[in-house]
């Protein structure tokens, strides 16, 4: 990489007094803990912007409408459209760091449209189809317990880990990271909370339903131990104090959970395409369809703007106008009428 766009995130970072601005820039988001999947994806976005215009001797800081357009054609050209929008707001941010910095004067997209991304509503769960997850995670459980398994004790664990991590993804709408990073530290069964830093490292409280906490104590009682038993080497002594634990004993990562999750999503029959963030989708939807304030859910979720939140008011209003179109006999003649209908 050329010296405008100094070195990518993972490796040392440099003094700032001798960094160069991307590198300053970069400074700037793990100052505000910013994740190390942010850093690399700003850095990788930041960095090939700036090779791209000093390959064509363009000045970074004040670079004219016509590089820009180019630059925008080029990033439509190979990439979705969520890739675009994600790489010019890397690149935004680094101008307006720039600009405050006093490195630049500021931020030269400002004139310039960027292709709007079509609206897109989050996937959500029926309730029976929650009950359906959870009733895999059920059979499995009583499979083990009758002895259908190779490990049965092994068995019996996992399926009693899976239901409390299900019940409590649903319960608390946590995002998967969350979920992998819960502590025992972190949880109040008395009180049914979990305590959950999410994104900027904010923390906030997650509250859990009866099920929850039952599957939670369930777990903490019987199955966690034998996970934890099963560690073997000798330099996995100290016990960990994640809350979910693999097979093995030490902590499930995001990928882990991820990948169990998706398992019984496919076993349970839902639509391709859900994922353990549609977990998070149903909470939201189903609190405001149970009439939770819109305020109350963007506090639970950990949204900074109410308007991130305000997406599962759109969601409710079409899960709204579907059961309407679905159950009124009036509703349903007219949907059966309406593609004859003119436009």
């Amino acid at each position: 990489m050329g010296t405008a766009a100094g070195t990518r995130a993972g490796t040392p970072a440099p003094a700032a007094a001798s960094a160069s601005p991307l590198d300053r820039f970069l400074l700037s988001l793990r100052a505000r803990d910013a994740s190390e999947h942010t850093l690399r994806s700003y850095a990788t976005a930041v960095g090939a912007y700036l090779d791209w215009l000093a390959q064509r001797g363009v000045d970074w800081r004040t670079p004219g409408r016509t590089e820009l357009r180019a630059y925008l054609a080029k990033l439509v050209g190979s990439g979705a459209r969520t890739s675009v929008s994600q790489r010019l707001a890397a690149i935004r941010s680094f101008h307006r760091f720039a600009a405050r910095a006093g490195i630049a004067t500021g931020d030269p997209w400002g004139s310039i449209s960027a292709p709007r991304l079509p609206r897109r509503l989050p996937r959500v769960l029926e309730v029976d189809q929650i009950e359906r997850l959870l009733e895999v995670v059920d059979g499995d459980e009583r499979a083990a317990s009758a002895g259908r398994r190779r490990d049965p004790a092994l068995a019996v664990a996992l399926a009693v880990r899976d239901r409390a991590i299900v019940e409590v993804a649903y319960a608390a709408g946590l995002r998967i990271s969350e979920l992998a990073a819960a502590e025992l530290s972190a949880l109040d069964l008395r009180r049914g909370e979990i305590r959950v830093l999410g994104k900027g490292r904010k923390e906030r409280i997650g509250l859990l339903g009866r099920p929850a906490v039952a599957a939670l104590d369930a777990y903490l009682e019987t199955a966690r131990p034998v996970l934890e038993a099963r560690r073997a080497q000798p330099g996995d002594a100290v016990r960990s104090d994640s809350v979910f634990l693999n097979r093995d004993g030490r902590a499930i990562g995001v990928r882990g959970l991820r990948d169990r999750i998706d398992r019984l999503c496919r076993r349970a029959g839902l639509p391709a395409g859900v994922s353990p963030h549609t977990l998070r989708h149903s909470f939201a939807t189903h609190l405001l369809d149970g009439g939770a304030d819109l305020r109350v859910v963007q506090e639970l979720l950990g949204h900074e703007s109410l308007a991130t939140t305000q997406v599962y008011t759109h969601v409710s209003a079409a899960r709204l106008r579907a059961a309407y179109t679905t159950a009124h006999p009036r509703a349903k003649h007219r949907a059966a009428a309406a593609p004859s209908e003119p436009a």
